[in-house]
């Protein structure tokens, strides 16, 4: 099918530079396939990392790729081809640009003129080289049956192999894949999910074996990822649309400061700004204000099926997470309960901040798309466990299964009606208390003002989380007891789960999670102990979601399996 692909479709382009800066280029000049002359070095170039696309719009994309130059040249000339055959022999229109040094040899074009529902396929020349082919589709318009997205997160390099990657690459029916963060890990040798690396021959680089703070650290790590096979094909397949989490500037990160950064690996500002660059250099991502590197929340319009709301609930706005530890009496041990609780509500604890708060719900209301979907980080499901159990769990013992049996016994017969319970009985299954205070569940005030808008508009509210490395589904209430929405997590792409954390094997990690769905009210699925990633397939009708899960990534060979689960729309 012809797009009229000429020249005189092509109003502009926009190179990003050092992850931030906007250079703008003209392409009403841009060459036709009647001008064949293709870039020029004179030096020896590769493509080590592959080409990715993302941030696809209706007449617009994100283009990326980087190469590798012998020697150190400020900049290494390219041609950008885009045709609608991946022969490139229809429509094939091409431009030259460049790929500087002080970006890292990285280079993001802003390709405009293109025409909505789609597909192209692209890759960048020389008169020596060739990168690989990539394709996306551009967004649809108007009417559309249904929109089927991959959803990732948590990538451990060292952790394990990136199965998941590849899985989600034999997908040839996906619109775009959503990777909700921890993209890489900062962590070093040594520390986090690192004991195997040896072993699964995922080791480190030797420069960058340490812990990473600085720029040319981050942009190491961001090398090695992307060295990945696996993640090139994903690249190259489906343009992507992502957001960051923690680890991509350090383990749970708030807007001033993260856990996993002391005074004496420098100033945190720093630290961030510059693992924040790296990141728009090696993602194929355009910032929601053009030029501020800390703006990444952005909505992708699918027709008249799906609004996409990609959410920062991590570096712009978080206020720093609260600590139980902070609320328990020396003395007594006990959890001054008053206090948490108006600390918890307090106005300033935030997690998106006002600005974007209102423009998510300015965007929910004014949308007239079926589906409203949340693309973002942490779960947003209210995840309320026994306190008892909140104590085990920050300190496992071989007393936590016990533990955690004894109040799902408990559990299931209170809610059978049992009359024999005695009042401690319920009050160890009915004292509740958040899990986990780095997810939603420490900012409750701005997700009930989320929720009751869904509500208060009739909207079909879906939120996609990541974060957690496990899986899970459930029902979204506001503080009335309203089901406002729903909620699929994905399970992480190689990050370990709760079963290395609480040291599970596989049958007892089953129980564990069918032990949860009964604890926690409103949870419906979970599973702990398997890593994947989900696709979730929107139609008027319904929101389907499968989890795609890995028998594991510490072999070559290994085994998938799936769970799936619907929610119907209003």
């Amino acid at each position: 099918m012809s797009h009229n692909f000429s020249r005189r479709n092509f109003l502009k382009a926009s190179m990003y530079s050092l992850g931030a800066a906007t250079i703008a280029m003209s392409l009403t000049g841009c060459n036709s396939d009647d001008d064949n002359k293709l870039a020029k070095n004179d030096f020896a170039i590769n493509f080590n990392h592959g080409v990715a696309s993302g941030d696809p719009l209706s007449d617009a994309i994100i283009l990326w790729t980087r190469v590798t130059p012998s020697g150190a040249p400020q900049g290494v000339n390219l041609t950008l081809q885009i045709a609608d055959d991946e022969n490139f022999d229809i429509n094939r229109v091409q431009q030259t640009v460049v790929a500087l040094a002080s970006n890292d040899y990285t280079v993001k074009i802003d390709f405009a003129g293109l025409n909505a529902g789609s597909k192209y396929y692209y890759r960048f020349v020389t008169e020596n080289e060739v990168s690989p082919t990539g394709q996306f589709k551009t967004l649809p318009q108007g009417s559309v049956d249904s929109v089927k997205f991959a959803v990732m997160s948590c990538a451990n390099y060292p952790a394990g192999y990136f199965h998941a990657y590849a899985e989600a690459a034999k997908l040839t029916d996906i619109d775009a894949v959503l990777h909700l963060g921890d993209y890489i890990y900062e962590y070093g040798m040594g520390g986090y999910a690192t004991e195997n690396a040896q072993a699964l021959g995922r080791e480190l680089a030797d420069d960058n074996a340490g812990e990473i703070i600085t720029l040319e650290d981050y942009r190491k790590r961001y090398a090695l990822y992307r060295s990945d096979t696996s993640l090139q094909q994903l690249h190259a397949n489906s343009p992507f649309i992502a957001v960051w989490d923690d680890h991509e500037v350090a383990n749970d990160s708030f807007k001033n400061g993260a856990e996993n950064h002391n005074d004496g690996e420098g100033d945190f500002t720093a630290r961030k700004l510059a693992a924040l660059q790296a990141y728009f250099e090696w993602m194929p991502i355009r910032p929601y204000v053009k030029g501020q590197t800390e703006s990444l929340y952005r909505q992708f319009e699918y027709g008249d099926l799906v609004s996409l709301y990609m959410l920062d609930t991590r570096h712009e706005s978080r206020a720093k997470p609260l600590d139980y530890a902070n609320y328990i009496d020396p003395v007594t041990g006990q959890i001054d309960s008053n206090r948490f609780i108006l600390d918890l509500i307090e106005p300033t604890q935030k997690l998106i901040g006002t600005d974007q708060l209102i423009w998510l719900q300015d965007g929910m209301i004014n949308s007239n798309a079926t589906w409203q979907v949340l693309g973002q980080q942490v779960l947003m499901n209210r995840m309320h466990i026994p306190a008892e159990l909140l104590a085990e769990l920050a300190n496992p013992s071989a007393q936590t299964a016990q533990t955690l049996t004894e109040l799902a016994q408990i559990k299931g017969r209170l809610l059978a009606g049992d009359p024999t319970l005695t009042e401690m009985e319920k009050a160890r299954v009915t004292t509740l208390a958040p899990y986990n205070l780095d997810a939603w569940d420490g900012y409750p005030v701005e997700r009930e003002l989320i929720l009751q808008t869904a509500n208060e508009f009739n909207k079909n509210l879906i939120a996609l989380a990541g974060d957690t490395h496990n899986a899970w589904g459930g029902q979204l209430k506001d503080g009335k007891g309203n089901v406002c929405g729903y909620e699929f997590a994905t399970s992480s792409v190689s990050s370990p789960g709760l079963e290395y954390y609480l040291q599970l094997p596989e049958q007892m990690a089953l129980q564990f999670a069918e032990a949860l769905k009964l604890l926690v009210d409103d949870l419906e699925y979970a599973n702990i102990h398997q890593r994947g990633f989900m696709t979730v397939t929107f139609t008027a009708e319904k929101a389907h979601s499968e989890w795609h899960l890995l028998s594991s990534v510490h072999q070559n060979d290994y085994q998938m399996s799936s769970q799936m689960t619907e929610v119907l729309a209003k």
